[in-house]
């Protein structure tokens, strides 16, 4: 199987807490919509006491291009991915010449060639490196990334495989955009990079002692029909404009249960041996669908809960932000997290993507 060695983080150095953000939407929205002290409870129940963002908060004052904006996003992307990969490889102990394939996960802006090419040459990964740029998966993106690891290492059990997942989405506000998803937008969404080294089973095997760390044992994908405009961009000349038509609470009290029980009869896994289920923390009322849905304790979200607190919600890097908070509890109390576990986020198309990980030793 393959091994997870290390999960490490970055933010950018803008910080903006909940009354700052409830201000600054209040000033952008209150000509628009006259019951605003109302819908401005949303920075209320979306439970986020601070987010950060590559850009300061009177950036989102006044109009931007969709080049000015995709400028930035491909300078903050590649600062922001490149700490995070330089903290993964360090904390496993590893030469980026090591690296044998690079997986780049991003939605929140474009180029091409895309960013993995700046970051590999950053690092100074091998020019034989294999690069696998992943577009359009939102904030499934993360446990994707992890999922498309699993199979590359799977098939290439003596490489080692380095995921980043990079999301600006602060850059996709449009300043323009009056309509109440834009406005919830500006309570959840946030800038963060997640870097994940990924050992295939040969490689772990030839240096035990080096490489330590929870197994992925399997992946599951859902892609439901008929279901792209659950969310997603709206492509406009002023940028990237977010679309929320449904109701994801109730399509998760709807689905997870059995998206989960399939994934773990696939394995033959019993619910008695899971000990952990890792959530992309999309919001608040997610994570209490999530609790609802599959009968599992509170506490097994608490790690997503706390990078929702913290970071707010930065589409595909979170659930790895919430990965790595597991993986600390691990080292420090590894008996408390033995058994299985499931990472699982939900992201446009409309999809789940889950990963099975052993933590058994």
């Amino acid at each position: 199987m393959a091994t997870i060695v290390a999960v490490e983080t970055a933010l950018p150095s803008y910080i903006v807490t909940r009354d700052e953000g409830r201000e600054m939407a209040r000033r952008l929205f209150s000509d628009v919509f006259r019951d605003m002290d109302r819908l401005l409870t949303v920075f209320d129940h979306a439970e986020i006491d601070q987010r950060q963002f590559c850009v300061p908060l009177e950036w989102f004052t006044t109009p931007k291009s969709f080049q000015e904006k995709n400028r930035q996003y491909q300078l903050s992307a590649v600062t922001l991915g490149v700490e995070a990969a330089k903290s993964a490889l360090e904390a496993a102990r590893i030469a980026a010449k090591d690296i044998d394939a690079i997986i780049f996960v991003s939605s929140t802006g474009i180029a091409t060639p895309s960013l993995d090419v700046r970051i590999a040459q950053s690092l100074g990964l091998r020019e034989d490196t294999k690069r696998l740029p992943l577009f359009g998966l939102g904030c499934a993106g993360g446990a994707s990334g992890l999922a498309r690891a699993y199979d590359y290492v799977t098939a290439h059990p003596q490489d080692m495989v380095l995921l980043v997942a990079v999301e600006l989405c602060g850059l996709t506000f449009i300043h323009g955009d009056r309509s109440k998803s834009n406005l919830i937008g500006t309570a959840l969404f946030s800038d963060g990079a997640a870097a994940v080294l990924v050992v295939g089973a040969e490689r772990r095997q030839e240096n035990e002692e080096l490489f330590h760390g929870p197994r992925i044992k399997g992946s599951k994908s859902q892609l439901w029909p008929d279901s792209e405009d659950v969310m997603g961009w709206d492509l406009r000349n002023e940028g990237l404009a977010v679309i929320f038509s449904r109701d994801i609470p109730t399509l998760v009290r709807r689905e997870m249960n059995d998206q989960m029980s399939q994934l773990l009869d696939y394995y033959s896994i019993t619910r008695h041996e899971l000990t952990q289920f890792i959530a992309h923390p999309g919001g608040a009322k997610v994570l209490t669908a999530y609790e609802e849905a599959l009968g599992i304790p509170t506490e097994w979200l608490e790690s997503a809960r706390k990078v929702l607190r913290h970071h707010g919600n930065m589409s595909s890097p979170t659930v790895l932000f919430a990965l790595k908070h597991v993986l600390k509890q691990h080292q420090k109390y590894p008996a408390s997290v033995q058994g299985y576990g499931i990472l699982a986020a939900l992201g446009p198309g409309f999809s789940c993507e889950q990963v099975l990980l052993d933590f058994n030793e």
